[in-house]
């Protein structure tokens, strides 16, 4: 099957980035970033300040806010905006550091997020390098990736970053189109072995994606649900369990109306990687007549 859509690559590289869930410790700031328009020879590099021999530390909200409007200019002239992880990150992020809520969801549910493509299909998530190692085409520099990126950034090994940035939406790009063109993507799973995923349709963007049927991830033992990819444009609470429904905790986003639902509120600390964090629980449960309870299984 052959591409039909011109794609734009984006990637950006986060002031910081600390150990565990990053989102507890927003904001973040964005140092650099990168475009890629299909056919072009060179990326587009995006930081603070005018002085590409020495750039500020991070990008101001102006500069943030000129970058979603370049994204959003090149998506109304037909290019589709293509990312790995740019729905669970790169637009999280852009969207808090421009103050453009609504244009980074516009933007994010438009887009080809193929990473958001393979997790509501499989279920779990596939690292950008593994998949361009599967299909060929050149990944991350040797001993280069995005957790190394700010520590550079912040000891002045910036044109390192840039470097590095501007090959991300290289290999984004090539593997989407690589991808395309041969109707499947493959990637090499930590086993070693080659993994394969069809791609009938090509990829889909995240407005489709989340329209596919949750994938069986009972034998996960900790399966990311695609809310946490997502719960950036949607306001949710951090965990949201009702105890109906095969057995299992599920999940309840809290944009749909639960005015029929009884409910308890409380936070609970939890301590991870070494450091305490302190999440809110909301806990649901159906106003159900005394008759239905009996028949519950």
């Amino acid at each position: 099957m052959g591409t039909t859509r011109k794609y734009l690559a984006f990637d950006i590289e986060s002031a910081r980035l600390p150990d565990g869930d990053w989102r507890s410790c927003r904001p973040l700031g964005i140092s650099c970033a990168a475009t890629l328009l299909a056919n072009s020879d060179q990326p587009r590099l995006w930081h603070g300040g005018n002085d590409r021999t020495c750039p500020a530390d991070r990008m101001s909200r102006e500069e943030a806010i000129k970058l979603v409007d370049y994204l959003a200019a090149q998506v109304e002239h037909g290019y589709t905006l293509v990312t790995w992880n740019g729905v669970g990150f790169d637009l999280d992020v852009l969207a808090e550091e421009s103050g453009l809520l609504e244009t980074c969801r516009t933007l994010a549910l438009a887009h080809v997020d193929m990473m958001f493509h393979v997790l509501c299909r499989l279920g779990h998530g596939v690292s950008l390098d593994a998949a361009a190692r599967g299909m060929g085409v050149a990944g991350k520099p040797e001993g280069m990736n995005g957790r190394l990126a700010p520590s550079l950034w912040a000891e002045g090994k910036r044109e390192e970053v840039l470097r590095y940035v501007g090959q991300d939406v290289r290999t984004t790009l090539d593997l989407a189109t690589a991808c395309e063109g041969c109707g499947e993507l493959r990637w090499v799973a930590r086993s070693g072995r080659l993994r394969c995923m069809t791609l009938r349709e090509g990829w889909l963007t995240v407005r489709e994606a989340l329209e596919l049927p949750l994938p069986d991830t009972s034998w996960m033992d900790e399966p990311w649900p695609r809310e946490r990819f997502t719960g950036w444009w949607r306001g949710e609470k951090d965990i949201v369990v009702t105890p109906y429904g095969s057995g299992k905790y599920g999940v309840l986003p809290l944009f749909l109306p639960v005015t029929s639902w009884l409910s308890v509120t409380f936070s609970v600390t939890l301590r991870a990687d070494g450091r305490d964090e302190s999440i809110t629980v909301i806990v649901v449960t159906p106003r159900r007549p005394a008759a239905y309870e009996g028949s519950r299984r």
